[in-house]
């Protein structure tokens, strides 16, 4: 990040404890996710209540960046990038904490022989965020790897596509009540959205990596 923040080791420090914050978020998800579906409720919890820490503490963080990135009058012609690729980022972390709390309040049934799916499902997701906290270092570091970097985050999106869509579609053919088909196509939504946040945040990074570029 030396390329931006010659003057404050310390705002450089913050972004980069942020996205450790991010991915930490990610293993915890899929961990809580598994635990879930092995019916280990207080391993669950236990994981959902660490993201939720995790979560408040890259809010605080996030609003120490920003604050000294005005403070300080900060890389003025690329902040607005910045602060935007923040913004979308702290979308996706909320986005993963709340998935899990999803599960804590709604206690939705999934099928047996839909777990690996979820498990499927939650693994390629969170390997889109992953991907995007390692674009996003890349932007401050080494703009011109963001572009390979941006192509994982759509392949895990898509990838993440696919498999819900597979639930789905073995979800409706089943011989169950509609409401419980209804429910699980729901949980599944929420953990492939992961990936659509995370592919957010490196539309953002591909059009600020340009700009940065020209």
């Amino acid at each position: 990040m030396a390329v931006f923040f010659k003057r404050t080791k310390e705002v450089e420090g913050q972004i980069d404890e942020y996205l450790d914050c991010v991915v930490q978020a990610g293993l915890l998800f899929k961990k809580g996710i598994k635990y879930y579906l092995e019916s280990q409720q207080e391993d669950f919890e236990r994981h959902m209540n660490e993201l939720d820490k995790l979560e408040s503490r890259a809010d605080k963080l996030q609003h120490e960046v920003i604050n000294k990135l005005y403070l300080h009058t900060l890389i003025p012609e690329a902040r607005g990038d910045v602060l935007g690729i923040l913004e979308c980022m702290d979308t996706a972390l909320n986005g993963t904490a709340a998935t899990l709390h999803e599960f804590y309040v709604e206690i939705p049934e999934i099928l047996p022989d839909l777990h690996k799916l979820y498990l499927d499902l939650a693994d390629a997701s969170v390997s889109a965020l992953e991907h995007t906290v390692t674009a996003t270092r890349a932007y401050f570091r080494d703009i011109k790897s963001v572009r390979d970097h941006v192509a994982k985050v759509k392949f895990y999106e898509s990838e993440a596509d696919k498999i819900a869509d597979k639930i789905k579609k073995l979800l409706f053919r089943k011989d169950i009540d509609l409401s419980r088909k209804i429910h699980q196509r729901y949980f599944a939504l929420h953990v492939e959205k992961i990936s659509d946040y995370a592919e957010q945040v490196t539309d953002r990074l591909a059009v600020a990596a340009i700009k940065r570029s020209e």
